[in-house]
């Protein structure tokens, strides 16, 4: 899959011009591509264009122009899109309560091991998480953790030809499924592989 390269970005002046048209561009573009697990998890699968977004966006915020600082930005977000034989997910997980969310996080510890994603006639595929960075401590895990869900060339084909597709978390302390993703969010996800 192609990667983003600085001469394909916006400048910071153009980008605050497109800027409205472009978010509205990738919401849509994001609406099949999220896929909640129950009420506190969801997974952000992300592409080209949403990652090309996330990068523009912290030129924006970060005022970075230089040719460093805009490597740094590429450098730090390019391994999020996928490469043809996987798919690249943020996942967050979300309490509105602080105080919950705290005891949550602790009790979730190792959660983002937990998840997988499963092609009709082929065993479960669980995600390669936070290869960047450690997310987790001894103490709780981060409500935020990016995954790499690898998948072999048969599975590649068996979806091509319309089997169906299941994501879910199994956890102790948090389990959610999803038998049959939705035929728009399997397009979009298809469209990330090669086979």
């Amino acid at each position: 899959m192609p990667q983003i390269v600085p001469d394909s970005l916006m400048t910071l002046e153009a980008y605050a011009k497109a800027r409205k048209d472009f978010r509205a561009r990738v919401l849509a573009h994001k609406k099949n591509r999220t896929v909640p697990l129950g009420e506190h998890v969801t997974l952000i699968f992300e592409d080209e264009l949403t990652i090309r977004y996330q990068i523009q966006e912290m030129l924006r915020v970060e005022r970075i122009f230089e040719e460093a600082g805009i490597r740094d930005e590429l450098d730090a977000y390019n391994p999020l899109i996928p490469d043809g034989s996987n798919w690249k997910a943020t996942m967050l997980i979300a309490y509105p309560d602080v105080g919950e969310r705290q005891v949550k996080l602790a009790l979730l510890r190792g959660v983002e091991d937990r998840v997988w994603v499963r092609v009709a006639g082929h065993d479960r595929v669980y995600a390669i998480a936070d290869e960047d960075m450690e997310r987790a401590n001894d103490k709780k895990t981060s409500a935020v953790h990016f995954l790499r869900f690898e998948l072999m060339a048969p599975m590649i084909a068996a979806l091509s030809a319309g089997s169906d597709l299941a994501i879910g978390v199994e956890h102790a302390a948090y389990t959610a499924e999803i038998d049959q993703v939705p035929v728009a969010v399997k397009a979009s996800l298809l469209r990330d592989l090669r086979g």
